[in-house]
């Protein structure tokens, strides 16, 4: 029998979605007009019961609601505590779905909210907004309704609130600026009201997430957690609160966190297995511990023997533990059951989050009753972990000799860039501000249908391909007739950015129904990187050799960076990360040198995701982007110096990693700025960014149409800040989410307003 006095087992939140992307369809069904929101409301509450179900019937103790949400649970608080801007005329009371969606989306006439990514991940939130005189109010009440909602089935959840701190932390003040945690007194009352209608309603535990204690704080923000954690006690006694934290180390934090008055503290055991010994050391006797031992981020099965040498020595506290994912489930596929055509050795080595519930079940059983109780599934799991150690499909010596036998020379450009300018403009010979895109074009419903078609076969290959040269043929003279100076192929051959790739690179595994949310009705399905990576023939030369035939202006050839392809992959565990960085940087590396001898003069390499694999700690940042940049490098270094390499970021903090996007030395960087306008510039003024730059004039998150006005502004914006010569106009991101009716208006815009400036 096992020592522990209470297991139990917790999950902290569950995959929105759907598993088969219910919540999307139904999403975009009602944004485009076709349904009513009495249908949208339906389908969510559909998928809220059935994943209350799931989590209960898989053994799950504790079940979160409030988890749950339309677009984003970052802008559900804003909502919730009345933190409205101005300029969406809310006017106090509940707001209604249609604020809520011009808040995520824009409106005619209004603009979205700026978003950004959350902590370290892929999941991007939006942020919030407080002006220095913000008044907070209790505006939204979904949290306290979703309670209820699961009451009424018969299931008693632990609701989910994202934690006062964290959420002032992760806002923004407009309208003079200030300390976003000097409103913190202000928004404690709206918290203290929320406690205590749950503690009306009979609700025992509230989980306070509050991922920011994993962050480098200042003494005033250990102080807030302090004051909020007092007051909120105090306050609402009858409420007991779990405070969550995850994505890393408590470390210096974790005595701020072991003082506060709450009843529970949940800690990130994947990230961070080392804290278990000083949280064991440090916390109070009554204080329940919630263990994040199963990844909440990745997909790898857990090796549960392993597990339980770890655990089972805790027993000796006799405490009260709770068993918990990492961090919300959010971040994985649903249910690993239905990836019927998954190669079944690697289906073997995966865990969704359906599966990662069943394991949690099997430890907490094996804590409480002994390994015998579970013997099959800890034997299930030896299997797993012993044929990843070995199998033939993971490990390639010839790809891992050429990653130890890289050199410096493979990650530096012959010339320095004011010699490689030089050549290139005299070769390009572009007008001042060039416009052009990021790339990707909308991929309509045709397009759609016919991938599907060809996946089925219903659509034979000659078909497909034909449909696809139609269609870029068709694109490329539209770009033409549109004035823009260098073109894109338009990507209608490629299903996901990271995911067209990895398809042709060795040591990757797909799923077909492994989706995970991205923002809004926005789903990626990301790519499972088992083993050792290498390119076995040209990936996109075939199609820009097309593109570059139908036009006499430049076409750029268009890859994905090594670093995207790894942050934007669920990635092997049992290297480093870096070590693989390096091989998908030499594989990418292969590609860029082919498409130069194929022709190409402007060969762009994405590199969005460079800046979410940031560690959340400075301390980690040196190590990080030394080898992140070093892989862009190798991939984009092997070029002659009139071949001039591109690269694009999504929405990101520049500032404080500008001097590694200058150590890029890439010829032209794109970035997203229209949300911001253009404030994200001020990072590359001040460090004085030698090369050219894009800043993004059409926010193409938003269905709005940005006047040319609008984008001239935000231009002359950019012009205070960067050379004229520096200046490349372009929409802030790929366009694929798009749809051809709101491109065509707000390319015309902006190439109006380049021309503008030309003028």
């Amino acid at each position: 029998m096992g020592a522990f006095r209470s297991v139990s087992v917790a999950t902290l939140g569950f995959p929105r979605i759907g598993p088969r992307r219910e919540l999307k369809t139904a999403l975009e069904t009602y944004w485009s007009g076709a349904s009513e929101l009495t249908t949208l409301l339906g389908t969510a509450a559909g998928l809220r019961e059935s994943t209350w179900l799931c989590q209960r019937d898989l053994g799950a103790d504790i079940v979160p609601s409030g988890d749950f949400s339309f677009y984003d649970h970052v802008l559900d608080t804003s909502v919730m505590v009345g933190a409205v801007p101005a300029r969406y005329d809310w006017n106090g009371g509940a707001v209604d779905h249609a604020t809520y969606f011009a808040m995520a989306r824009g409106a005619p006439g209004v603009t979205a909210g700026e978003m950004t990514k959350w902590f370290d991940t892929n999941y991007h939130y939006l942020v919030p907004e407080f002006t220095p005189d913000q008044y907070f109010t209790l505006a939204g009440t979904k949290a306290l309704d979703e309670y209820q909602e699961a009451k009424r089935l018969g299931i008693d959840t632990r609701p989910v609130l994202l934690g006062p701190v964290t959420f002032l932390l992760l806002g923004k003040m407009s309208h003079g600026g200030g300390d976003p945690l000097a409103l913190l007194p202000r928004l404690l009352p709206v918290y203290a009201e929320i406690l205590s209608r749950f503690a009306a309603m009979g609700v025992s535990w509230v989980q306070m997430d509050e991922p920011a204690l994993v962050l480098d704080l200042s003494d005033a923000a250990r102080a807030a957690f302090a004051e909020a954690y007092t007051y909120l006690t105090q306050a609402v006694p009858a409420v007991q609160l779990m405070l969550t934290t995850y994505f890393g180390a408590l470390a210096d934090n974790l005595a701020t966190a072991l003082a506060l008055p709450v009843h529970g503290l949940h800690v990130d055991l994947v990230r961070a297995p080392e804290q278990l010994a000083q949280v064991l050391e440090g916390a109070r006797p009554d204080l329940v511990l919630s263990l994040g031992v199963i990844d909440g981020r990745n997909v790898w099965r857990a090796d549960l023997s392993k597990l339980l040498d770890h655990l089972e020595p805790v027993s000796l506290a006799r405490r009260e533990i709770v068993l918990a994912p990492s961090c919300s489930l959010l971040h994985v596929p649903v249910d690993l059951e239905r990836e019927t055509a998954l190669d079944p050795d690697v289906a073997s080595w995966l865990a969704f989050a359906v599966q990662k519930v069943t394991e949690l079940k099997v430890l907490a059983v094996a804590l409480t009753d002994g390994r015998d109780a579970v013997r099959g599934a800890l034997e299930a799991s030896d299997r797993a972990a012993a044929s990843r150690q070995v199998h033939e499909k993971i490990h390639d010596q010839t790809v891992r000799a050429r990653v130890a036998g890289m050199n410096q020379t493979q990650a530096r450009r012959s010339s320095s860039f004011e010699t490689r300018r030089v050549q290139q403009h005299e070769s390009l010979n572009l007008p001042p501000f060039p416009t052009t895109t990021i790339g990707s074009f909308p991929q309509t419903p045709e397009v759609r249908r016919a991938r599907a078609g060809h996946a089925r076969g219903t659509l034979s290959d000659a078909g497909y391909t034909e449909f696809l040269r139609e269609e870029t043929a068709r694109t490329v003279r539209w770009q033409e007739e549109a004035g823009l100076d260098v073109l894109v192929h338009g990507e209608f051959e490629r299903n996901d950015m990271v995911q067209y790739f990895g398809e042709q690179l060795s040591g990757f595994a797909f799923t077909k129904y492994g989706w995970v949310q991205s923002y809004g009705s926005r789903c990626v399905r990301p790519p499972i990187i088992f083993g050792d990576v290498s390119r076995p023939v040209p990936m996109t030369v075939e199609w820009w050799q097309y593109a570059q035939s139908l036009t006499k202006r430049p076409m750029k050839g268009m890859l994905t960076g090594p670093v995207t392809i790894l942050n934007w992959s669920f990635v092997r565990d049992d290297q480093p990360r870096s070590e693989t960085c390096f091989q998908i940087a030499f594989a990418i590396r292969d590609e860029v040198l082919d498409l130069e001898k194929a022709g190409a003069a402007m060969i762009q390499i994405d590199e969005a995701a460079l800046r979410e694999g940031l560690p959340l700690r400075r301390a980690g940042w040196g190590r990080y982007l030394q080898w992140a940049v070093e892989a862009f490098r190798i991939a984009s270094s092997g070029v002659a110096d009139v071949t001039q390499i591109h690269t694009h970021m999504c929405y990101s903090e520049f500032n404080d990693i500008i001097a590694a996007i200058g150590a890029m030395d890439a010829d032209v960087i794109s970035i997203e700025t229209a949300r911001s306008k253009m404030e994200l510039l001020d990072a590359f003024a001040g460090y004085a960014y030698p090369a050219e730059i894009g800043p993004g004039v059409y926010d193409i998150h938003s269905p709005r149409t940005p006047a040319v006005g609008e984008m001239v502004t935000l231009l002359e914006a950019a012009r205070t800040r960067l050379k004229d010569d520096q200046i490349w106009v372009n929409p802030d991101c790929g366009l694929k989410t798009r749809k051809w009716d709101e491109v065509e208006p707000a390319i015309a815009n902006m190439v109006a307003a380049a021309r503008a400036l030309r003028g």
